[in-house]
C-alpha cells in the first residue's frame, strides 16, 4: 500500500487578502484526495500567529470570507528537522513532518517570497514559485521594468513613492495630472485582489485615491486607463511551462474591483474560452509563458492582460504567482476548460513542487 503524502496547507496571513486566502484554502482542502494525502491545516491569523485550526469548524462555515481562525499556536522550525511544526507552549513536543507544503497565501507575507524563504530554510518542498520570482511577481513596478526590458508590452505607468508624496504632495499630483489622461488607475505596487485600487476620473479625487493606496504600500502605481477587455491565462509547469485556454473577465461595474470580485453578487462574469481571434489567443499564451520564464516562475501563475478594444493592442497587466484557487476561480476554471479538472490540477502542482525541490536539492551548497 502506497504511503500517503503528508501535506501542509497554509492559509490566512497578514494581508489585505486574508479572507480570500481562507476561501481558496477551504476549496483546496475539500478537493485533496484524503486516500492519497494526509492533510494538516495551518492557519496564519491577521497578527501573524501560526495556528492549528479545527477543519470541521472551518468547513462548516457558511461564508469562508467571514471566518476568524483560531487554534493551538505553533511554530515552524526554520531548518531541516524531523519535527517541523512544534507547539509554542511545548517546544519539545512532537509535531507534524511534511512531504510538501501548499502555501495558499495571497498578498503580503505569502505571495511575496517571505513564506517561500522560510520553507526554503526548513527544507520543505512547496507548491509554486521561489523567493525571487514570488517577490518579482508581487512588485508590479519591478516586474514591469524587467518585462519591458525583455520586449513585453506593459501598461504605461508612473511610480510614486510615499516619501516623495509626503514631502511634496502638490508636485506629485501635478506630475501625475500632466502625464496621465483621465481616467487612470491608482494602485499599491505590492498588493492583489484589487485591494486599494481606485479609478480616478477627475483631479479632486486623486489625493484620496493616493492616500488610500499608500495605506497598503510604500510605493503606488499610477496606470494609464485602457478601454480594454480583460483577458487571463493560466500557466502550469517548471522548466517547460504550458498555457491554458484564454479566459475573459467581464466586470458588471466600472472595473474589476475587490467588491466586484468577492462581495457583490453578480459583480462580474467569466467567458472561458474567451471570444477572441486565434491570433490574439496565440499571442496571449506566448506572452504569458515568456513572462513566466523571464521572472523565473515555477509551478503556477495566472497572467492578466488588457486587450485594447480599438487597436487590439495587447498589454500584459500583471502576473500572479499564487492566484485565487476556489473551484470558481479563473486559474482552475481555465485549466478545467483545457481538460485538467480541479483535483487533478492540485495533484499536478504537488508533483511539480516535489520535482522542483529534488532538482534544487541536487545542487552543491558547499565546496
Amino acid at each position: 500500500m502506497r504511503k500517503k503524502l503528508r501535506v501542509g496547507l497554509i492559509f490566512g496571513g497578514r494581508s489585505g487578502e486574508h479572507e480570500v486566502s481562507i476561501a481558496s484554502a477551504m476549496s483546496v482542502y475539500s478537493a485533496l484526495d484524503k486516500s492519497r494525502y494526509d492533510v494538516t491545516l495551518i492557519a496564519i491569523d491577521k497578527a501573524g500567529r501560526w495556528l492549528l485550526p479545527d477543519p470541521k469548524s472551518l468547513l462548516s462555515a457558511s461564508d469562508p470570507m467571514k471566518v476568524r481562525v483560531n487554534g493551538e499556536a505553533m511554530s515552524l522550525v526554520p531548518f531541516h528537522n524531523e519535527q517541523q511544526l512544534v507547539p509554542l507552549d511545548e517546544p519539545s513536543g512532537a509535531g507534524p513532518h511534511f512531504d510538501v507544503m501548499l502555501p495558499i497565501l495571497h498578498g503580503t507575507y505569502g505571495e511575496d517570497g517571505t513564506i517561500q524563504g522560510l520553507l526554503e530554510l526548513a527544507q520543505i518542498p512547496y507548491v509554486g514559485s521561489g523567493v525571487l520570482s514570488s517577490a518579482l511577481g508581487m512588485d508590479k513596478e519591478v516586474a514591469r521594468n524587467l518585462l519591458k526590458a525583455a520586449g513585453v508590452q506593459t501598461v504605461p505607468t508612473l511610480c510614486v513613492r510615499r516619501y516623495e508624496y509626503s514631502n511634496n504632495p502638490t508636485a506629485c499630483e501635478n506630475r501625475i495630472l500632466q502625464e496621465m489622461k483621465f481616467p487612470f488607475f491608482v494602485k499599491p505596487a505590492n498588493s492583489g485582489s484589487s485591494v486599494g485600487v481606485h479609478k480616478v476620473k477627475q483631479a479632486d479625487t486623486l489625493p484620496a485615491a493616493l492616500n488610500d493606496a499608500f495605506q497598503y504600500d510604500r510605493k503606488v502605481l499610477v496606470e494609464m486607463g485602457v478601454a480594454a477587455r480583460e483577458l487571463e491565462v493560466a500557466v502550469l509547469g517548471n522548466d517547460a511551462p504550458e498555457a491554458s485556454v484564454v479566459g475573459e473577465i467581464i466586470p458588471h461595474h466600472e472595473f474589476y474591483s475587490y467588491e466586484a470580485k468577492y462581495l457583490i453578487e453578480n459583480g462580474s462574469s467569466f467567458e472561458i474560452p474567451a471570444k477572441v481571434s486565434s491570433a490574439v489567443t496565440d499571442q496571449v499564451r506566448s506572452m504569458a509563458i515568456k513572462a513566466f520564464q523571464i521572472l523565473e516562475c515555477r509551478g503556477l501563475a495566472r497572467v492578466d492582460f488588457f486587450l485594447d478594444r480599438l487597436s487590439e493592442k495587447l498589454y500584459l497587466n500583471e502576473i500572479n504567482t499564487i492566484p485565487g484557487f476556489t473551484k470558481i476561480s479563473m486559474y482552475p476554471k481555465m485549466w478545467e476548460a483545457s481538460g485538467l479538472p480541479y483535483n487533478k490540477l492540485i495533484d499536478r502542482l504537488i508533483a511539480l513542487a516535489i520535482e522542483n525541490f529534488e532538482q534544487r536539492n541536487k545542487l552543491k551548497t558547499t565546496r
